[in-house]
């Protein structure tokens, strides 16, 4: 089952006293612009949705609360939103109502260096933290590629490029605050680095795309920067090769901080947009982090590895200069990928599955892909058994989508008949939900309804998403 390219339902138009309740309280900060619905109505996914009927820009927590519960008086929709980064629709208002944008609420609250913790507004981004981190020599790991906010990489439970390492958001945040579909705040967990106090509050509403709460402070792990880090690039006969060097390489225990995947047609779309020139054979990019000596022990130790699949042309760098042009093809891949075919629309379709079973995977999901003749590229956070498989869509040619469309349900189904799973870190949004009755089954997404009706009684909170319809 695939969610629908269109949705023609209309929305009733806003209450009257709920608009001039809003515009009251929050002045210029509650827009019905045309223009700044519309950029609050579109993420990277393909969905044409009408927009929300009014955007509230919120500074506080309190301010957050204070939107929940007008909107839950007035029964109107209310959908979080972060930096827009999002893939498969989650941000998108399928019954109208209130986009609620969190991107002004973006203070660093505290940074504890001795507990390697730091608590932020939700509108905090990556890479502000990181900048203001490297000052006191951390760095906070979670690299999704776009410069994502902590609140929706929480909700989305976001990993990335670091994730074989370091883990995703799943095991990066301790605590949250949460504005609930009452209007209240509630806290879960705390700064400690674990805990056996109730039920798993924080593990719940990270993942949970908005559906269960509005995130309004994250307390998140931060990690030293490492003394030593070398990055290196090496190109493959094939997506096998490149792929079973990477399987490899993490069954025998490397620690290695990154290991990504790029095929041929993505190495070409990126140096055809930075000039690069890379090799344009399958590669693998890979990071090492650690003391100098452990740093070159796992360089090594990997080089052999992939030379038993043929892999050469090594090419290493050790300056953060050096690094930045080789991250610059797996960072720059999506955008320059679609620049390839001016005026196209991309469905990025990602799996994840036990490492064992990644080649069978990759293999026949390309092979699919090949056959069918529409365009498309692979990178891949290969060393943690995720990749990603865009198709590159003539938004004129309807048939374009619906061979993409078949080509993502082979894909999800293969992953979940391999004891995978149909999203690795996109997360479920609009486009994944058909397939969490085959992944999970009936029982479990009877317990996901009960919790979001036992929270979200009125069903409010970012309706529509994760779970599928009733039938």
């Amino acid at each position: 089952m695939n969610a629908p390219a269109t949705f023609d339902t209309v929305a009733a138009p806003l209450p009257a006293a709920l608009l001039d309740a809003l515009q009251a309280a929050f002045g210029t900060r509650c827009s019905t612009a045309l223009a700044v619905r519309q950029q609050h109505g579109r993420d990277e996914s393909v969905f044409d949705v009408p927009p929300p009927q009014a955007v509230v820009f919120a500074e506080s927590e309190a301010e957050v609360a204070q939107v929940v519960a007008l909107c839950v008086a007035y029964r109107v929709a209310v959908i979080p939103y972060g930096a827009g980064s999002s893939l498969e629709g989650h941000l998108l208002a399928v019954q109208g109502g209130i986009s609620l944008d969190v991107s002004r609420m973006n203070a660093i609250v505290r940074i504890d260096t001795e507990d390697l913790t730091v608590t932020v507004q939700p509108g905090v981004t990556r890479k502000q933290l990181n900048e203001a981190l490297k000052h006191e020599g951390l760095f906070f790991p979670i690299d999704p590629g776009a410069d994502a906010s902590l609140g929706g990489m929480a909700a989305t439970r976001a990993s990335g490029t670091n994730a074989v390492r370091y883990g995703t958001m799943r095991e990066n945040v301790l605590g949250l605050r949460v504005v609930t579909a009452a209007g209240e705040v509630m806290r879960t967990g705390s700064r400690a680095k674990k805990s056996s106090a109730g039920y798993d509050l924080t593990r719940l509403l990270v993942g949970s795309e908005g559906t269960l709460g509005v995130i309004t402070e994250l307390t998140v792990k931060v990690h030293p920067l490492p003394e030593a880090v070398s990055a290196a690039v090496c190109f493959f006969p094939s997506i096998d090769a490149a792929v079973r060097t990477a399987m490899t390489v993490i069954q025998v225990g490397v620690p290695i901080a990154r290991c990504e995947l790029l095929d041929v047609h993505a190495i070409r779309a990126v140096n055809a947009h930075d000039r690069l020139g890379l090799k344009e054979a399958p590669m693998l990019l890979m990071e090492f982090h650690g003391s100098p000596a452990s740093v070159e022990e796992q360089a090594a130790t990997v080089q052999a590895l992939a030379a038993d699949h043929d892999g050469d042309a090594f090419e290493w760098a050790t300056t953060p200069e050096a690094r930045t042009r080789l991250w610059a093809a797996r960072h720059h891949a999506y955008f320059s990928a679609v620049q390839t075919r001016p005026g196209c629309r991309a469905i990025a379709t990602d799996t994840c599955v036990p490492i064992s079973r990644l080649a069978e995977h990759l293999n026949a999901s390309i092979a699919e892909a090949d056959a069918a003749g529409l365009p498309y590229f692979v990178v891949g956070h290969v060393g943690d058994g995720n990749f990603h498989l865009t198709y590159l869509l003539d938004p004129d040619r309807p048939e374009e989508r619906d061979t993409a469309e078949r080509l993502s349900a082979q894909m999800v189904a293969r992953a979940i008949a391999l004891e995978g799973t149909c999203t690795g870190e996109h997360g479920v949004g609009l486009h994944k939900q058909g397939f969490l009755l085959e992944e999970m089954g009936a029982e479990a997404l009877a317990a996901m309804r009960a919790v979001k009706a036992a929270l979200d009684p009125l069903g409010l909170l970012n309706p529509g998403k994760i779970l599928p319809p009733a039938a």
